[in-house]
């Protein structure tokens, strides 16, 4: 796997997180609820910034406050920023909001072939109310799954497995067979997008519920947040600035990572290295 030299990683840190400040500001100027999540829970906790070698930065919000910042954003911060998500250019495969720094490139290898204005970003995830009811989640989450791979697979025909052997080349086979279909029928990615949607919001009109979840990832299981403990957020480092995070972040990243604390092997340090990767005025 391809690596970054030392001074472009940092370079790409560097301007993630000047992205992240403009970010918190108009956030906290607009009473945004906003908090860091994964990676960069670990980076503040383990680094008190970024994990050395990772190249992104990952925050969450509630789904009215995701909204909220999405048309704040376009009308407050469109000479430097764009947004990037479903809504605003169908051939995005991904339910993640992306706020791009205009005149930046950042392609990932698996996204080489999209028709897309990818750039250097903050990736956002917008969390949705789930039911407490457990057989009624898990029916949620096998309709978040089947959309959201149908969405991914109608731009991309050999997507990223977790996996790799005779497992991993069937799988491709289906998958470019799929694509192909899709294609052939002429499946609307916009009409996919909104079924995501759909199924992502559908319990959004409950009172309380005690988890909050990005469905359409992985898995839906991969971003659940208990929302006992998760309020009043707590203030963490993070390299120059002090980001948000969940009361609860603690054990959120024990329940994903188990010990997040211990560096993990060499083998394991991934990052997201592009196959395009232009700093263009900001060179």
């Amino acid at each position: 796997m391809s690596q970054y030299d030392e001074k472009t990683l940092k370079k790409v840190q560097e301007i993630e997180l000047s992205i992240l400040k403009d970010f918190i500001k108009l956030c906290d100027e607009n009473d945004i609820t906003y908090f860091g999540i994964a990676g960069t829970g670990i980076g503040a906790l383990r680094h008190k910034g970024f994990i050395p070698w990772d190249d992104d930065i990952d925050v969450a919000m509630p789904r009215a406050d995701h909204d909220r910042f999405v048309k704040l954003a376009k009308e407050k911060w469109a000479d430097k920023y764009y947004v990037l998500n479903g809504m605003e250019d169908p051939n995005y495969p991904l339910l993640t909001t992306r706020w791009v720094l205009k005149g930046t490139t950042f392609i990932e290898e698996p996204l080489k072939n999209i028709d897309c204005q990818f750039g250097i970003f903050l990736d956002i995830y917008p969390l949705d109310k789930i039911p407490d009811d457990e057989k009624l989640f898990k029916r949620q989450a096998r309709q978040a799954f089947f959309w959201s791979k149908l969405l991914v697979l109608r731009s991309i025909p050999y997507p990223v497995l977790p996996f790799g052997g005779i497992k991993a080349k069937l799988v491709h086979a289906i998958c470019a067979v799929v694509h192909a279909l899709m294609v052939a029928c002429r499946i609307s990615k916009k009409k996919l997008y909104k079924m995501c949607l759909d199924v992502s919001t559908q319990y959004n009109r409950l009172e309380n519920t005690k988890r909050i979840d990005f469905l359409c990832d992985t898995t839906a299981y991969m971003n659940i947040h208990s929302t006992e403990g998760m309020f009043p957020l707590v203030e963490y480092d993070f390299e120059d600035i002090k980001v948000k995070f969940p009361g609860n972040i603690k054990e959120n990243l024990t329940l994903e990572y188990g010990d997040y604390m211990t560096l993990p092997p060499e083998d394991k340090r991934r990052n997201h290295y592009p196959y395009k990767l232009d700093f263009g005025k900001y060179e």
